[in-house]
């Protein structure tokens, strides 16, 4: 009824003419004009049936049960003879629910939570609160993290993304992510929160030492700053535990998810806070407002998410997944000199090239063996490799075999990262 409507060649003219014909160029110049039609479990098949790949990309976690999961789907599907989106100014019994569910699985004693449609506003929720709470400007971020493209989101970002558009807010300072000493160093009594990814994404999939988030909450409850973490891409089972931060033992003052909230089939986000913040949003109990936050819908795919991702052994088959990928990398990396290293939670993975250009060059490459996957963008030397969390033994061993094809063509072709180079400039990179 949907899919294929109309031919492939079609769809792409429309694209190109009607929203957004750069990005249609890039897709073309790196043999990547896929659309995806059929979509289901791990796998995407091209609108003109002509391939399919699988998804090791995954939106950066909306995947993570994969694409149109039954039971999300079937809660979906019933609560639309019930339910729509909902009226953001009135009390909601799906938002109570999903509310209440959030304040039982988050650390500590996070109690609330504030709903947005994407993970870039519920951020600027986060940094509202935390510097409407102390009453100070201070922001610090790290350097090459991401936390969106909008409003306070991308005042924490780098300037490959928010350079072109201007000044941005006053109070932002960056400190490498791992540092604790450049940490304390920069906060102060005019901080108002600590930001950061619990493992940052676009910055490789960065693992931090063993003492620095016990530091990071030493230093925040030193100074009076709120230690807000984003697990939009870390969280909600990727790792292999509820949340990331789970493993070093630590509660945020703020909490921010997203993606994978949505069960991959209604926009979903959370700002979810400790209750000494609430305080200020009890004062001012309508000064955020978000017309699709907390939807109604949104809420039921959500609720239907954490049914799933909370059964028996969910968590133990995304470890055990995790562990059958790292033996594989194991065993690339002893037949492969271009593999210097790689970082791994749960499912949450990084490889690590020996050269910059190789993450760039593993995309089209990979895609071309059947399988989605990008490069970091702040670290292109680093192929992100985050698949959907069902994945099964017999996908996480197409995916190695796809690497192994892929590096031995690189490896035969040194000339690629020289196109690799001439398009990353011709792009702007």
């Amino acid at each position: 009824m949907f899919i294929g409507q109309q031919p492939k060649a079609a769809i792409l003219e429309d694209y190109a003419r009607y929203v957004n014909p750069g990005r249609v160029s890039v897709f073309k110049m790196i043999g990547l004009d896929f659309i995806p039609g059929r979509r289901e479990g791990v796998w995407l098949w091209d609108v003109d049936g002509s391939r399919k790949l699988l998804n090791c990309r995954c939106s950066g976690g909306v995947f993570n049960l994969g694409h149109r999961p039954p039971r999300v789907v079937a809660a979906v599907k019933a609560a639309l003879d019930e339910l729509d989106v909902g009226d953001h100014m009135l009390l909601d019994e799906m938002r109570a629910a999903l509310g209440k569910r959030l304040a039982a699985l988050t650390p500590g004693d996070i109690q609330y939570s504030t709903f947005s449609p994407g993970g870039a506003e519920a951020i600027d929720v986060a940094i509202k609160l935390a510097r409407a709470y102390t009453g100070r400007p201070g922001i610090i971020s790290v350097h090459k993290g991401y936390h969106g493209h909008t409003g306070f989101a991308l005042a924490t970002g780098e300037d490959s993304f928010r350079g072109k558009f201007g000044p941005m807010p006053p109070g932002f300072t960056k400190v490498p992510f791992g540092d604790a000493d450049a940490l304390a160093a920069a906060i102060n009594e005019q901080t108002a929160a600590v930001i950061m990814e619990t493992i940052p994404a676009t910055g490789g999939i960065l693992i931090p030492p063993d003492d620095y988030y016990p530091r990071v909450r030493q230093l925040c409850d030193q100074w009076g700053a709120q230690l807000i973490l984003d697990e939009v891409q870390a969280g909600l089972g990727r790792t292999g535990r509820m949340w990331a931060i789970d493993e070093w033992g630590v509660v945020p003052d703020i909490l921010v998810i997203g993606k994978g909230l949505s069960g991959g089939v209604y926009p979903m986000s959370a700002t979810c806070h400790r209750p000494h913040l609430d305080r200020f949003f009890q004062q001012h109990p309508f000064i955020h407002l978000s017309s699709f936050g907390g939807a109604a819908l949104g809420c039921v795919a959500a609720l239907a998410m954490f049914d799933q991702i909370t059964e028996p052994g969910f968590m133990e088959h995304v470890q055990a997944m995790g562990e059958r990928f790292e033996a594989g990398f194991r065993d690339l990396r002893a037949r492969y000199a271009s593999i210097a290293t790689w970082r791994r939670r749960g499912l949450m993975m990084g490889l690590e090239m020996a050269d910059a250009r190789m993450g760039m060059a593993l995309s089209p490459l990979l895609a071309q063996n059947g399988v989605l996957a990008v490069f970091a963008d702040h670290r292109p030397s680093t192929l992100q490799l985050m698949p959907p969390l069902i994945i099964q033994p017999d996908e996480v061993d197409f995916v190695l075999e796809a690497l192994d094809r892929a590096l031995t063509f690189l490896e035969a072709h040194p000339e690629m990262l020289e196109m690799v180079s001439a398009l990353s400039g011709a792009l702007g990179m």
